[in-house]
């Protein structure tokens, strides 16, 4: 996605470690009109799956869950990090270790919210080593739904998460992939 990468390469800020801090447009500050046209090419390239069902984790996928479920006319639905009091009853969880964080925490989804009957579409903001991608399709499998695919704003080439999902038969579509980038000059580098 051209527009994606473009504003990458305007906004975005390249960080030692590998860390590509988008938050002017992407997970902290949200640009909206920028946001629809990701909705729009998640539907575009997963029209024909049959989704009716938006997972994501809370927070920075929320956003664009919304928007991609606006674009399927179906729910979102988002995995939680900790169990609160409003969620009663039977979850399902899994554990997901954060690489921007360094933590490792549980995601929990009710099971009133996904089941049998679902085909569902996860998104998220950033795919790197692919922990939090695992636990969204761990949660999809323990439910008995059916993953359509996975889609990802930006994914982290280099870090080979999104190649070992595909190389395990999971639809991943990366609307930019990164295949490198330079903290030293800012300089970031993506995929044909």
């Amino acid at each position: 996605m051209n527009l994606l990468k473009e504003k990458i390469l305007k906004e975005g800020e390249v960080y030692e470690g590998n860390i590509l801090k988008v938050d002017a447009f992407l997970n902290h500050r949200i640009d909206v009109p920028f946001m629809r046209e990701v909705g729009k090419e998640f539907y575009r390239l997963f029209k024909d799956e049959g989704v009716n069902k938006i997972l994501t984790i809370e927070a920075s996928g929320i956003a664009i869950g919304a928007l991609v479920a606006q674009e399927f006319d179906c729910p979102l639905v988002f995995a939680k990090k900790t169990k609160t009091k409003n969620i009663a009853g039977d979850v399902y969880t899994s554990k997901v270790e954060s690489f921007t964080h360094g933590t490792t925490y549980d995601i929990i989804v009710s099971k009133r919210f996904l089941n049998k009957n679902d085909k569902v579409l996860i998104v998220d903001d950033f795919l790197a080593v692919g922990n939090a991608l695992n636990g969204l399709i761990d949660l999809v499998r323990e439910s008995g739904a059916e993953l359509a695919g996975c889609g990802v704003v930006i994914e982290k080439g280099f870090q080979r998460g999104g190649d070992k999902l595909r190389e395990q038969g999971v639809k991943v579509e990366s609307l930019a992939i990164v295949e490198s980038m330079d903290h030293t000059t800012g300089q970031v580098f993506f995929r044909d």
